[in-house]
């Protein structure tokens, strides 16, 4: 079992998938990236031929595994049975608590988004009437996803850190006045009357883009979310770094620069999050007189729809919001160009919620000077990528959350 926030309501119950044992939870996570056949299964998992014959039958009777057709292989007579997961086999709740709206999504076994919906929350309201709006969501969307109850094996929860692991709560997250020591991931249980674990939220964009993208997903990575904060998720060698308290990835303090870098350079070097977040966008475009000034404060609801004014002033040849953005995302390669340095990663994705209204612009720029500049250029390229799970991939990778707890190996 991870290091995830768990809820005290942790039996199983009558229905609900079991955690699997290690040798199931290993040969489930080759599948998962790739391993289709049982010889291949050998190999990847080091289990002898007999062990995944025995497994693979346990995994297709609990519904997990599913075989999907055959492979021809030039010079054997007996063609190989292919596997994979079977999407039907679990499923998942997962909700991304973000200040400003609560993203909340059914998964499939295979990743897939079941259902999904969105509800703006209000800066200010106190923790117990926020919970029990959030609860009703994950009721709601249950409802609606036509899946049996009992196949849904838990909830996990993406919240704005810090966090106390070890007992579920929020401590006192930036941009969540009054929201101190909260015990989040217990309240939420008592009301669901379900399992319910808790990540930082950046730790879960991780844990999803892993699970997801399965064979896609690189060992070593780090997954640069770009929200209200910022923050990263970083994988090691296929294991998700978590820290001791649970709040790795904290980058909000990083020292970015927007000025050309090289080997040596002088220049002016400020807080990440002060420069490159959404609501500190948001506040450069009020400041700049692109965005109305009597709008709402960067956390406020409307700090979205102010975010997608700026990029839209942007993309309509507006200079000053285009220089606003183009800054931006030099600062972000610059955060970017620091991260592949200090962690020596082979590819950074990007998302959250302003990554793709961005995109098409940060990366032609971020690019060239993670290329240019990246301690490691003659060893190997660092990869700048967006996300393929979209804007849900914090709600996505909350509900992969209590997939891995129970199918992967410990």
């Amino acid at each position: 079992m991870d290091t995830a926030a768990q809820s005290p309501a942790d039996d199983n119950g009558a229905g609900t998938p079991r955690r699997v044992e290690t040798n199931e939870a290993l040969v489930l996570t080759a599948v998962r990236r790739g391993a289709r056949s049982r010889v291949a299964l050998v190999s990847e998992t080091g289990l002898i031929p007999q062990t995944v014959s025995n497994v693979t039958r346990r995994l297709i009777d609990a519904g997990l595994l599913h075989e999907v057709g055959k492979e021809r292989i030039p010079g054997h007579r007996k063609p190989r049975t292919l596997l994979d997961l079977d999407p039907t086999g679990c499923y998942a709740a997962g909700v991304h608590f973000d200040p400003v709206v609560a993203t909340c999504v059914i998964l499939d076994f295979a990743g897939g988004v079941v259902v999904e919906s969105r509800q703006s929350l209000t800066p200010g309201t106190d923790a117990q009437a926020t919970t029990a709006m959030i609860a009703a969501q994950v009721g709601d969307l249950i409802e609606r996803s036509g899946v049996n109850p009992a196949r849904i094996a838990g909830v996990g929860v993406a919240a704005p850190g810090p966090i106390d692991g070890a007992t579920g709560t929020l401590l006192s997250p930036p941009h969540l006045p009054g929201w101190d020591r909260v015990p989040l991931r217990d309240m939420l249980s008592r009301r669901l009357g379900r399992r319910v674990l808790l990540e930082k939220d950046v730790i879960a964009c991780a844990v999803g883009e892993q699970w997801v993208t399965g064979t896609d997903a690189p060992a070593n990575f780090a997954f640069l979310y770009l929200g209200t904060g910022a923050g990263i998720g970083l994988v090691v060698d296929s294991s998700v770094v978590r820290g001791r308290s649970g709040n790795a990835g904290d980058v909000g303090l990083l020292a970015v620069t927007a000025d050309e870098i090289g080997e040596r350079f002088t220049g002016d070097f400020h807080a990440f999050w002060e420069v490159a977040s959404q609501s500190a966008l948001v506040h450069q475009g009020v400041e700049a007189g692109v965005l109305p000034r009597e709008a709402g404060g960067n956390t406020s609801p409307e700090a979205n729809e102010l975010f997608a004014l700026l990029c839209r002033a942007a993309d309509g040849g507006d200079e000053v919001a285009v220089g606003i953005l183009d800054r931006a995302a030099r600062y972000t390669a610059s955060a970017a160009l620091t991260i592949g340095n200090l962690l020596d990663v082979d590819t950074i994705v990007m998302g959250g919620a302003m990554w793709d209204q961005v995109a098409s612009r940060f990366l032609p720029i971020m690019t060239p000077i993670v290329d240019r500049v990246s301690v490691t250029r003659q060893l190997h390229k660092v990869t700048l990528r967006g996300t393929t799970l979209g804007r849900d991939v914090a709600a996505m990778g909350a509900a992969c959350l209590v997939l891995e707890d129970l199918f992967s190996p410990a």
